[in-house]
């Protein structure tokens, strides 16, 4: 179902997020590189609903050029993960928030590339326009939340290489794996106030390195 980007769409995400029981990471996790992801929500142009800002990575990039992805980058030094999320998305955007505009996190998600991600929900409410640096975003693309809670928008499959389930994402713009695909399936779980778990999904090959 779509919905609206106004106060009272803004209101009932937060809602769900703050019900959200965060799993902390594993002990395991400890090694990984830490890193942040905004799940940034903006005003989709066409329709004027809410919409998830998802980009497509510049081609020239020396780490996952080319695939789907969303805003976001390693931690700094000293740099906690929502900083970490809102300065990303003011490099690779143009797109500046204060932190009150943080609605919740998710759960942390650890990589076979070697990094722990957080991902960050914030409410974009200067989001119509963007400013995409083009060293790192290649394209920007408004997902409509509709496309994210429909009942065909993920699959799971099987690889090979693994035992684990690998998640998909069905978008109009092509097919997105994890980690963005697993991402974007537990904040569609969140919206349905569910505790659904991601960090055991897997990721295709390719996004291993």
């Amino acid at each position: 179902m779509p919905m609206p980007f106004d106060d009272a769409t803004r209101r009932k995400i937060a809602s769900c997020c703050a019900g959200f029981v965060r799993l902390e990471a594993a002990a395991a996790a400890a090694s990984l590189k830490r890193a942040a992801v905004v799940i940034a929500l903006a005003p989709h142009h066409e329709t004027g609903d809410t919409a998830l800002l998802l980009t497509l990575r510049a081609a020239g990039l020396g780490s996952h050029g080319g695939q789907w992805a969303l805003p976001g980058g390693r931690c700094d030094a000293g740099e906690t993960t929502v900083a970490a999320a809102l300065r990303e998305l003011a490099e690779e955007l143009g797109l500046i928030l204060a932190p009150d505009a943080v609605l919740g996190l998710l759960d942390d998600y650890p990589t076979r590339s070697g990094y722990l991600i957080t991902p960050v929900v914030v409410w974009a409410a200067n989001g119509r326009t963007l400013r995409p640096n083009p060293d790192e975003v290649s394209s920007v693309h408004r997902i409509g939340l509709d496309a994210i809670t429909a009942d065909d928008a993920f699959d799971f499959t099987a690889i090979p290489e693994s035992t684990r389930r690998v998640v998909r994402f069905h978008a109009r713009e092509g097919l997105i794996h994890a980690p963005t695909a697993a991402l974007i399936y537990q904040f569609r779980e969140v919206l349905s106030g569910r505790d659904t778990r991601v960090h055991e999904l897997e990721q295709p090959v390719f996004a291993w390195k």
